[in-house]
């Protein structure tokens, strides 16, 4: 051990150094699905633009790491930051490893639960249904698997590092689509956008999309249907829904469409 154990809500971290000194990271998460694949996906992307897999015990979900600084992306502008994330997406959207689960297998289900809400749900219906029809179209379009997508891809999820600028680190690994990635960037950081939120949500949108070379179409097709996914898990997983989280959903899926 090399200094104090840090944890989120999935995993906890400690710094560590190896036998010859090495700074490291252990990291042992939660045995759930979305840590089930982390290590192949480390593993796949070999440190280019991400973390570095030193060595990984998968039936433990335990895993050494590079050990990276403490600063994220909270540190840089936001559009800058969109930036640095778009240029990050080339890097790791790969073909995908064989194990890893398909993304249209989640949003199936997920949709599914969407559409079992009752008409009164506190979210607008025309939305609802939108999200319904999109999410139809794309599970049911080859280009939505396939490539290995990170799936939580946020502003704390980009560590500073001496061999690289900036890497990727907490992927939660599925064979996917690239344009499901953006919604994250549009919803993290919530509080500076006072102000200007639609304004602001949609400069994010663009600069993410045009700089990663994404179609724009499809990425607000999967920001729409994301945001509905997310508004359906707040107000079937919790019983006293949050009422603010819930308004974050409809603005930004109404932002990237006007």
């Amino acid at each position: 051990a090399d200094g104090a154990a840090q944890h989120g809500f999935c995993s906890i971290v400690l710094p560590v150094r190896t036998a010859d000194r090495t700074p490291a990271m252990l990291k042992v998460a939660f045995p759930d699905d979305e840590s089930e694949h982390e290590h192949l996906a480390l593993r796949r992307w070999d440190g280019k633009g991400t973390v570095r897999l030193l060595r990984a015990n998968p039936y433990r979900r335990a895993m050494l790491l590079e050990r990276l600084h403490a600063r994220n992306l909270n540190d840089v502008w936001d559009l800058e930051a969109c930036e640095i994330v778009a240029g990050l997406y080339r890097r790791i959207h790969v073909p995908a490893p064989p194990q890893l689960r398909p993304l249209a297998g989640y949003i199936e289900r997920w949709s599914a639960d969407l559409a079992a809400l009752p008409r009164s749900a506190a979210l607008p219906h025309r939305l609802v249904e939108q999200a319904l029809t999109l999410s139809a179209d794309l599970v049911s379009d080859p280009a939505s698997t396939g490539t290995l997508i990170h799936g939580d891809l946020h502003y704390e999820n980009v560590l500073a590092a001496d061999r690289e600028p900036w890497l990727v680190i907490d992927p939660k690994p599925m064979s996917g689509d690239p344009h499901y990635e953006i919604a994250p960037m549009l919803w993290d950081r919530w509080g500076e956008l006072a102000g200007y939120v639609r304004e602001g949500v949609r400069r994010r949108f663009y600069t993410v999309a045009e700089a990663a070379g994404l179609d724009v179409d499809r990425a607000r097709a999967w920001v729409i249907v994301r945001m509905m996914h997310n508004a359906m898990w707040e107000l079937t997983e919790n019983e006293t829904p949050d009422a603010k989280w819930l308004t974050t959903c409809v603005t930004v899926a109404k932002a990237v469409q006007e």
